[in-house]
């Protein structure tokens, strides 16, 4: 969705997905580890569940948090994101990270 999104130039769906896409992959790499997701969208608290973490502090992953309320409750948080809706350049950097947590999750869980 986040790539289809990219080609129809909708950047706060870009990110929305892309941070969709990483958060599912982690909770699978969870469940795969024989752990229980919690009910939580912040990549921040389900990255330290994971053991052994194949992505260790890596800072871009849980940039992709900022986009979750904002781009999905647009009038929920005023200011959530100081510029307004996300660029065309947190598009590229969202659906990059997203990329790069889907494949190495996917490389991880079909080993």
């Amino acid at each position: 969705m986040a790539e289809l999104a990219m080609q129809e130039g909708l950047y706060n769906q870009v990110c929305f997905h892309s941070q969709q896409c990483a958060e599912k992959a982690i909770k699978g790499l969870l469940v795969s580890q024989g752990g229980t997701p919690p009910r939580t969208h912040l990549l921040s608290d389900l990255l330290p569940l994971l053991e052994p973490n194949p992505f260790g502090d890596e800072v871009e992953i849980q940039l992709l948090d900022r986009f979750y309320i904002p781009t999905r409750y647009p009038d929920a948080l005023p200011g959530s994101l100081p510029e307004g809706l996300p660029t065309y350049e947190d598009a590229v950097e969202a659906l990059t990270v997203a990329r790069q947590v889907l494949e190495t999750v996917v490389g991880l869980i079909q080993d």
